[in-house]
């Protein structure tokens, strides 16, 4: 389509229209991978690359798909897609590829990948499908890093691996959040992140 604005294709799914916070879409890999930052990070990266490329095969498929089969159709490009990042994840990080264990083989079934197929890679062009999708993975990327920064600094005092409280702090009597770490307060941290993001679009609308 001419008429597309990519700025808006491009920030939209980020901030605006983010596809966690505001459709609430793939939240339970927020639970899983959001110990460390490391794991999310690459969690990221692979939804990113997948939701892209899945999208950009898909436009470019879209006008020989038969409408009857057009699902099983996504489902084997998204697979496809999955498999070549979880084989090179294993390749190239296995140690982050085996503590994300089977999560990066669920990417295949994030409302995310399939939902901007359906809803915009089948009705437009390659270039903007990619974009689209690439947008939209960042965005869930966006929440998946700032949930897993809050919970490694609060519950083991690091980031990415690293030290970040000071041993003097341990000594003064500071103790790590133990609880944070658990699946529950993930969940408790993304309501959060929504409530405030909800809040701000609000004030923004409302000037």
């Amino acid at each position: 389509m001419s008429d597309i604005n990519y700025k808006e294709l491009l920030l939209k799914p980020i901030f605006k229209g983010n596809p966690v916070t505001v459709l609430v879409l793939g939240i339970c890999s927020s639970l899983a991978v959001t110990v460390q930052m490391k794991g999310a990070c690459v969690m990221a990266l692979s939804v990113i690359v997948v939701t892209g490329l899945s999208s950009f095969v898909a436009s470019l498929l879209r006008n020989t798909i038969p409408n009857r089969i057009r699902i099983i159709v996504q489902l084997v490009v998204v697979s496809l897609m999955v498999i070549l990042v979880d084989q090179i994840l294993k390749a190239y990080a296995y140690s982050v590829s085996k503590t994300l264990s089977v999560y990066v083989g669920l990417i295949i079934t994030n409302c995310i990948v399939m939902g901007r197929i359906e809803a915009f890679a089948l009705g437009n062009k390659p270039i903007p499908s990619l974009l689209d999708g690439l947008a939209n993975g960042a965005g869930y990327g966006l929440i998946l890093v700032v949930v897993a920064f809050f919970r490694e600094i609060l519950g083991s005092g690091t980031l990415f691996g690293m030290r970040i409280i000071p041993q003097s702090f341990y000594d003064a009597g500071y103790m790590d959040n133990g609880l944070i770490i658990l699946p529950p307060m993930a969940l408790i941290l993304l309501g959060i992140i929504i409530w405030i993001q909800r809040s701000f679009q609000k004030d923004l609308q409302e000037k």
